[in-house]
């Protein structure tokens, strides 16, 4: 059982301030310096595909509390907004499954029949593993289940499961504290040797290392494949879990998806913060929610 729904919709709120805050770092005259400065991007930030992705996930694992992969992939297909920055691939995909295509046969034809092993899986599946905090199996089988629907190749899948767990862990320890360590150990035991779990090894091996050695060797999301974004993510998030602003500046100091990999470390770290400061953890400014284009409202209902 989930240990609350509302930390999931904190890290959803976590998710989408990061989403939307990102992608206004693909705009000319947007500055770092700005932003650590604490002078942010004038508002409103519109946020991306990857938030809307994440508000179907989150309301359906908050109404049916597991993942049914034909009701997911028909809210997907239905609510669609190419305008939003939806991969050309994703976009086919979704217009198959609304045109009566099955979603296996759509999701596993993509690719020559590999299937996508894009970063989309995991850019959206954070609130659905702090609605299991503590419950990492669960987190993890449901992220896999939730995955399917677009990404059928093994390494986006791995790459889902992978964020879940750690918002399923860092949602768990909101108030006794973790480690960097103990996160990334946390999602150890469900990794799947492959380029995504080579990753993730090396990235505990750069913890202590500054954003631009992590992203130099981990990638920073720029080739939008689950290998290339989940290490750096979970690095990012295992190093920032207790502060929410730096979290995300550290994902605009490394370039690449910007709007993607602040995505996954915003709703892994909000999880952990939820919004506003406390003992030794800076969660989501409030500046920064106000700044944001409000969620879809069937998404909060």
């Amino acid at each position: 059982m989930p240990l609350t729904p509302d930390i999931a919709l904190d890290s959803l709120d976590g998710l989408s301030v990061g989403d939307a805050l990102g992608a206004q770092f693909f705009v000319p005259d947007r500055s770092l310096s700005d932003l650590l400065a604490g002078r942010p991007p004038t508002a409103p930030w519109q946020w991306t595909d990857d938030t809307e992705m994440a508000c179907s996930v989150y309301s359906e694992i908050r109404n049916r509390s597991y993942i049914d992969r034909d009701a997911l992939a028909a809210v997907f297909a239905d609510r669609c907004e190419p305008y939003r920055g939806y991969g050309g691939g994703t976009v086919v995909v979704l217009h198959q499954i609304r045109d009566g295509r099955p979603w296996a046969e759509a999701a596993g034809s993509s690719f020559d029949g590999r299937g996508s092993w894009g970063n989309g899986a995991a850019m959206r599946v954070a609130p659905l593993g702090a609605y299991f905090a503590g419950n990492p199996d669960r987190a993890a089988a449901q992220a896999a289940l939730s995955a399917e629907v677009t990404h059928r190749h093994p390494e986006a899948i791995i790459g889902a499961m992978a964020i879940a767990v750690a918002a399923s862990h860092a949602a768990a320890t909101r108030e006794t504290g973790c480690t960097p360590m103990e996160l990334l150990s946390a999602v150890e035991p469900y990794l799947v040797d492959g380029l995504t779990a080579t990753g993730v090894r090396r990235a505990r091996k750069l913890l202590g290392k500054t954003v631009a050695e992590a992203a130099y060797e981990l990638g920073n999301g720029a080739q939008v494949s689950a290998q290339d974004t989940v290490p750096f993510t979970l690095w990012a998030a295992a190093t920032y879990l207790a502060d929410y602003p730096a979290a995300i500046t550290a994902c605009v100091e490394a370039g690449g998806d910007v709007d993607t990999t602040a995505a996954i470390v915003g709703g892994i770290v909000a999880a952990h913060t939820g919004t506003g400061n406390r003992d030794h953890v800076r969660g989501i400014p409030q500046q920064w929610l106000l700044a944001r284009e409000p969620l879809p409202s069937w998404a909060t209902m």
